[in-house]
C-alpha cells in the first residue's frame, strides 16, 4: 500500500539526510531479506510489476540475511574505517 511505501522512504530519507548533516555522503541501503520482500512487494504493487528493485531514493539496495527487518543507510567509502557513516532504521512490516 502507498502509505507503507511512503513510509520505508520517508526513513530512508530521513537517515541519508542525517548522514549528510554529519559530513557523509550516503550510498547504499543495507536491507534485511525481509524488509527487502516486503519493499519490493510494495513497490510491484504501486507500479503494477513483479521486477527485483535495485535502488531506493537515489541509493543502490545491497541485502544483508542477518539484518532480518531493519535496513541501515550507509556511506560505502568510509563504513569500514570506523569512523561512522550508517544509520539503522526498522521497516515496519
Amino acid at each position: 500500500m502507498r502509505g507503507d511505501l511512503i513510509r520505508v522512504l520517508s526513513s530512508v530519507e530521513e537517515k541519508a539526510n542525517e548522514l549528510k548533516l554529519d559530513g557523509y555522503e550516503p550510498d547504499v541501503v543495507l536491507l534485511g531479506r525481509k524488509a527487502y520482500e516486503f519493499v519490493r512487494e510494495q513497490v510491484n504493487e504501486e507500479f503494477g510489476d513483479e521486477e527485483e528493485i535495485f535502488e531506493l531514493s537515489g541509493l543502490k539496495i545491497r541485502v544483508v540475511e542477518e539484518l532480518g527487518e531493519d535496513g541501515v543507510v550507509i556511506d560505502s567509502k568510509i563504513l569500514g574505517l570506523g569512523l561512522g557513516g550508517a544509520k539503522r532504521f526498522r521497516v515496519v512490516l
